[in-house]
């Protein structure tokens, strides 16, 4: 095990947090490999809708899940890419136009306009996350991916800028130090894990990843190859959970155990004579129900949960041409019928996305829908690592304020365009 060649993943969900060491084995190659050496789970309760309410509870979740995974992996690490999301998470589109230099359109020029388009004024309150190059026009030509080497005098480029609350994404950094880590990276959620569950077939032709949590249900469109819209819808499985609490007069963690065990999101599924027995109290001593009647209450919440994102997909304007259909992953769709509901309310293909492309290593550990997210974050440090990101790091932390700074900060900030 080559320690140099090391990434974690922390993924701190409303429910759980989960982390991951890997190592990265063909460093050299544009889509790397990652090899699955540790994992650990802890319970979390700081967090709600994705957003640290409590940083001492956060910090111990996140200890916990680090150390069972260095145990694992029987080896120590000290930075880690930890996931974001939530309703604070935004983007936007600027664009970018520059005069080109030479006849010839260069790295040089294209990196200047991409400049451009991320001096955006981003406010005081949040920090921009992740610049994304869309596509470049070229004179008249539009949609171009890579206009090195074109000839043309006006070149412009489409970046999609997504930026982030400034206190949710300090108090997540603040969780990780206290825990005895260093956050390496800040990445959005649905970004990581569409690196883990999407082919890049699907990113071509159209695709909605849906991811969802605990507390919180994301959206990434992609098409032609990029991310082309975010959203965040404040249900998730909790809300299930919440749900069959109040419809069967079970504790929160009775309900948790019967959804798991029992629950079906798609009632047509369930045979109707089937007969489940609820946790008995005192009060109401034995009770048995039809498991159609928990499958109808978790069909009500999650039809409601895909109508919302249907809803949101339509407003983007890209109902019709999804033509991969749709991919859930998350803890809440690997629950039986998430797919057949959502295939219902899309009216179109459906598949549960789980991490499988370029995953080597205890793979069978993070074979679940709900490892989606971690598993994306250590690939993302797998391309940082093939796109030789992962050596400014040690330098990174000596360089004096001011400009050597904002250089490598720019740096950073552009590798995502290789990554498309």
């Amino acid at each position: 095990m080559n320690s140099d060649r090391l990434v974690a993943g922390l993924d701190i969900g409303s429910a759980k947090t989960t982390a991951i060491i890997a190592e990265v084995v063909d460093h050299q190659s544009k889509h790397p490999t990652i090899k699955v050496l540790g994992v650990g789970q802890a319970r979390t309760t700081g967090m709600r809708r994705g957003v640290v309410s409590d940083i001492e509870e956060t910090t111990r979740s996140i200890k916990k899940a680090l150390s069972d995974a260095e145990r694992m992996a029987g080896a120590t690490i000290s930075e880690v890419y930890a996931g974001i999301a939530g309703e604070h998470v935004q983007a936007m589109t600027s664009k970018g136009i520059v005069a080109v230099s030479n006849d010839e359109i260069a790295k040089s020029d294209v990196d200047r306009a991409n400049e451009v388009a991320r001096a955006q004024a981003i406010p005081q309150d949040r920090e921009l996350l992740h610049a994304i190059p869309q596509e470049y026009t070229v004179d008249r030509d539009t949609g171009i991916r890579d206009p090195i080497g074109m000839s043309g005098t006006r070149l412009e480029v489409e970046m999609y800028l997504v930026t982030i609350g400034s206190s949710p994404a300090t108090n997540l950094r603040k969780s990780v130090e206290r825990a005895g880590y260093r956050v390496r990276d800040l990445v959005l959620e649905p970004f990581a894990s569409s690196l883990a569950v999407l082919t890049e077939d699907e990113k071509e032709l159209g695709v909605a990843l849906v991811e969802m949590g605990a507390g919180t249900t994301d959206l990434a469109i992609f098409h032609e190859g990029k991310i082309r819209h975010l959203g965040t819808h404040a249900f998730g499985g909790n809300a299930v959970t919440n749900d069959i609490v109040h419809g069967l007069g079970v504790t929160q963690a009775d309900a948790e155990r019967l959804k798991e065990r029992h629950g079906c999101a798609y009632e047509a599924l369930v045979d109707p004579s089937e007969i489940i027995q609820l946790p008995s109290t005192v009060a109401q001593g034995d009770r048995q129900i039809p498991r159609e009647l928990l499958a109808h209450i978790i069909h009500q919440l999650m039809d409601e949960i895909f109508d919302l994102v249907q809803r949101e997909v339509s407003a983007a304007g890209y109902a019709g041409k999804l033509s991969a259909g749709l991919v859930i992953t998350g803890g809440a769709a690997a629950m039986q019928g998430a797919a057949e509901l959502a295939s219902d309310v899309f009216g179109t293909g459906v598949r549960v996305g789980t991490p499988s492309e370029r995953v080597g290593g205890l793979s069978d550990s993070v074979d679940a829908s709900r490892f989606s997210t971690v598993v994306g974050l250590a690939q993302y440090g797998a391309h940082r690592m093939a796109l030789g990101g992962a050596t400014a790091s040690a330098k990174r932390i000596k360089l004096p304020s001011g400009a050597g700074m904002d250089k490598l900060g720019d740096r950073i900030k552009f590798w995502l365009q290789d990554f498309f």
